[in-house]
């Protein structure tokens, strides 16, 4: 029996993966190193990376300039709790945080996951309007096809007929949903686009605490891409009806759509903002809630005066390390102009997509390039053929898409997107 085996058969015994039955056949193909694009199976297969680790490694694996960070901060520590204590690399990425981010946000609270900073973003936007002697502001309101994470409150933004957590719903808080936007990236915003959001905001904006959305790309809820000019007629009608905004940046932010920030698309700044996934470079699990001085002085100044949440690992040493290296070989490389090309490459590649009968849409923006299927795909049969064609694409539902490492070059996307489109030529409706 060989280590490979071994080691299936041990992770069928003990481990539960994501979104899975423990008594399933599905694929699973242990890894033994990754380095750049590239990822090496235990059994000395290659596969070349077209997911950067669910949109967290935008540098690629094992990135130099990242493990002398990490090994660097962990000399001096590798933990130490934040509450009444402080450190440098926490210090630093807030202070880089705050100089990238929308001008307005100016406070940092570091949390350990995505989930856990729509959690907080929520709690800052209740707690702050029972601090303004409002408390009857309770809710949320999102759009339809939404994702947020997989915890409770962010659960309970999320899609709750498409999404994954319909089971939950009546455990779930129950929240107000407008219409999904029609109006495409490159398209206007109408009367009638708008028109449920403002309903909601014009008959419950006394109850809504704030409005939540992921700008411009829609991500694990259909990876959608709509208007910049919903995006500001949103920002609006928020001022307009008194509620707060926020926006989960967390697979759109640090340039995945283009722009640093999804909402730079839009030239609107929200009231509280979520960051995630490629804040680390995909090293470290870290994530960050900012938001306005107003929004934090009106909290610490109300009932009870202080911020009701508290991470255990909240600005972990050896993350907050990790998040300056992947900041700053972010901001001084060429990122735009890679993202370009690499937008250039999904459209030319994936365009010939839209000839199949069983392909209902292509859709292109930034490093994002998604092919929406009429049918959902066949997991169990698809996931091993991408293995065996050298690359390594993870599709959900009826959604084939790509969102690879910014250092991924012409050659490696070009392999990368043929392998795609020769599998999904093949697809049987």
């Amino acid at each position: 029996m060989t280590n490979y085996t071994n080691l299936l058969e041990r992770d069928r015994d003990y481990v539960w993966h994501p979104y899975s039955a423990t008594n399933s056949n599905q694929a699973i193909f242990p890894v033994q190193s990754a380095q750049g694009v590239r990822i090496k199976l235990a059994d000395g297969r290659e596969l070349i990376d077209g997911m950067s680790s669910w949109w967290s490694a935008i540098h690629g694996y094992n990135h130099p300039v990242m493990n002398q960070a990490i090994s660097n901060q962990l000399g001096d520590m590798s933990h130490i709790m934040f509450g009444g204590l402080t450190h440098q690399p926490a210090v630093d990425l807030a202070e880089l945080l705050v100089k990238i981010t929308p001008p307005s946000l100016k406070k940092v609270f570091f949390v350990d996951s995505g989930s856990v900073a729509v959690e907080v973003a929520m709690k800052m936007a209740i707690q702050y309007w029972y601090a303004k002697d409002q408390p009857q502001k309770q809710k949320m309101l999102t759009i339809s096809h939404g994702y947020h994470g997989d915890t409770f409150g962010a659960m309970s933004v999320s899609d709750p007929v498409n999404g994954m957590h319909s089971l939950f719903s009546d455990t779930l808080a129950q929240q107000f949903f407008a219409d999904t936007p029609s109006c495409k990236f490159n398209q206007p915003c109408t009367d009638k686009d708008i028109s449920s959001l403002q309903d909601q905001l014009e008959n419950n904006h006394q109850h809504i605490a704030a409005l939540i959305l992921e700008p411009i790309v829609q991500g694990a809820g259909g990876m959608r891409f709509y208007s910049p000019d919903y995006l500001k007629q949103a920002r609006k009608l928020c001022d307009q009806y008194n509620v707060l905004l926020i926006l989960d940046e967390i697979a759109t932010g640090f340039g995945r759509t283009g722009k640093l920030f999804a909402c730079e698309h839009a030239a609107i700044e929200p009231d509280i903002l979520c960051v995630g996934k490629a804040l680390t470079g995909g090293y470290m699990t870290l994530a960050a809630t900012l938001t306005t001085p107003a929004i934090a002085q009106t909290i610490s100044e109300g009932e009870p005066g202080v911020f009701m949440h508290g991470p255990t690992f909240m600005a972990n040493p050896l993350a907050c390390s990790a998040g300056l290296a992947s900041l700053n070989l972010l901001l001084n490389s060429p990122w735009q102009d890679r993202i370009t090309q690499i937008q250039q490459l999904l459209s030319t590649g994936l365009e010939q997509c839209k000839d199949f009968p069983h392909v209902k849409e292509v859709r292109i923006l930034g490093a994002i390039g998604v092919v929406e299927l009429h049918q959902a795909v066949d997991m169990q049969t698809i996931q091993p053929q991408f293995v065996e064609a050298g690359v390594w694409v993870r599709p959900f539902n009826r959604l084939i898409y790509l969102m690879p490492p910014y250092i991924i070059d012409k050659d490696d996307l070009n392999f990368l997107i043929n392998a795609v489109v020769s599998i999904i030529s093949n697809i049987k409706d």
